[in-house]
């Protein structure tokens, strides 16, 4: 980026990035840092081989987005229990639209579906949970969106390298600066791919020379599908099942982790007692499965498989994968779930989050610094001190482990 053109822009950038920050700082505190900032992510971009006009050009216009830094930190993933993210996620409403999708469409996707070995219904829950079936794009400015995160995010170097994929983009004509609209972290598209997934997966499927994942439900649904492929992705199984649990269960081989971690085969898990939810007996196929149980022992409990971990590969959240689990399941008409739990339960707020953290750090049990997310550090914590207090050691998070951590650590 040339000196005049990246002075004009931190003039305007970095006044709205001061509003925004979690510390006050100077004017030309930060212009330079944005200078810095910018002109390092512009020097990639050329290194990348996007040419220096295209660079100037694009970031000419970028301006920050103060809201996008608010949305950061309150994702549904982080902010809303198991049962209220299904009741929001997999409504009535959505399924039956789903299967009305799915009959639409049923000429491309099968065609898809055959191609890259992915079945139909995965794919229509995708699109169903990224952008509601094509109705909701995203309405914030890419390269604004990814500049402000860029700078002033928690995540600066994530967003970097999207911002120099999504300037490659444009450098290549793919698309223009101004037609690059998405989500507030930059996903693009119908199924919200972020640059960099788009740049390595998406394809041109309806054969007119560009892949437009917002206009081209056939390149959409055939990026998708390639994206799932590439991940390793297993046509000839589904992504999991709800299980019953036996009573003795033992509650350290349930997976805690964002990958699950223990995996016996279906017969090994039948031995133990696990069966379907109806009670009936597991499948007898040789396949390797996982117990997890999003809500905590007083929840559902899931068998996942291969494909579970795929959907994991495209958004690294536990909640989020099990309900496009669900979602593709009561497409083709199987039933709700058998063991239904309060919407509201496990819910804390992020004050609650930074206490059990901090009570989990005061007791010895390693959570890691308070910053109010629920993540790999502080579930072991969590079966940790479950476990040393003769609790199911199932990792979870609710107003019940944070009533026996207070008494833990009174006085």
């Amino acid at each position: 980026m040339t000196t005049s053109s990246l002075s004009a822009l931190t003039a305007t950038f970095a006044l709205g990035l001061m509003f925004a920050a979690v510390e006050p700082v100077s004017a030309n505190t930060g212009e330079a840092n944005l200078e810095s900032c910018l002109g390092g992510i512009a020097g990639q971009a050329v290194s990348r081989g996007v040419p220096q006009t295209a660079v100037d050009q694009a970031l000419a216009s970028v301006r920050p987005l103060p809201r996008v830094l608010e949305l950061e930190n309150r994702q549904p993933e982080f902010t809303l229990s198991f049962g209220r993210y299904l009741e929001r996620l997999v409504t009535e409403e959505r399924v039956e639209q789903g299967r009305v999708m799915l009959s639409r469409h049923g000429s491309l996707l099968q065609q898809i579906s055959v191609q890259y070995q992915v079945q139909s219904r995965f794919l229509v829950a995708f699109w169903a949970l990224e952008t509601n079936f094509g109705q909701n794009l995203g309405s914030f400015r890419t390269l604004d969106a990814l500049a402000t995160l860029a700078c002033q995010g928690r995540r600066k170097d994530f967003f970097s390298t999207q911002l120099v994929e999504a300037l490659q983009l444009v450098g290549r004509g793919e698309v223009t600066a101004d037609a690059m609209v998405g989500s507030w972290a930059g996903a693009l598209g119908n199924m919200q791919f972020i640059p960099s997934t788009y740049q390595a997966y998406a394809v041109d499927h309806d054969g007119d020379g560009k892949r437009d994942l917002w206009g081209s439900l056939p390149d959409a649904f055939a990026s998708a599908a390639n994206y799932l492929s590439q991940l390793g992705w297993n046509d000839e199984q589904t992504w999991g099942r709800e299980v019953r649990l036996p009573a003795n269960f033992d509650w350290h081989l349930v997976s805690i982790e964002t990958k699950p971690e223990t995996r016996k085969s279906l017969a090994e898990w039948s031995r133990l007692g696990v069966t379907k939810a109806d009670g009936s007996p597991l499948p007898r196929v040789d396949i390797e499965g996982a117990v997890i149980t999003p809500a905590g022992h007083r929840g559902p409990a899931f068998m996942v498989y291969g494909n579970y971990t795929r959907i994991l590969d495209w958004n690294r959240s536990i909640l989020y994968a099990v309900a496009i689990g669900h979602l593709s399941d009561r497409l083709i008409g199987k039933p709700g779930l058998a063991r239904q739990i309060e919407p509201t339960h496990g819910r804390l707020s992020l004050g609650e989050v930074e206490e059990i953290q901090t009570r989990l750090g005061i007791l010895g049990f390693g959570a890691g610094n308070p910053d109010g997310r629920i993540g790999p550090l502080t579930r072991a914590a969590i079966r940790r001190f479950q476990q040393a207090k003769g609790l199911p050691a199932d990792g979870f998070a609710d107003q019940m482990l944070l009533r026996a951590l207070r008494e833990s650590t009174q006085g």
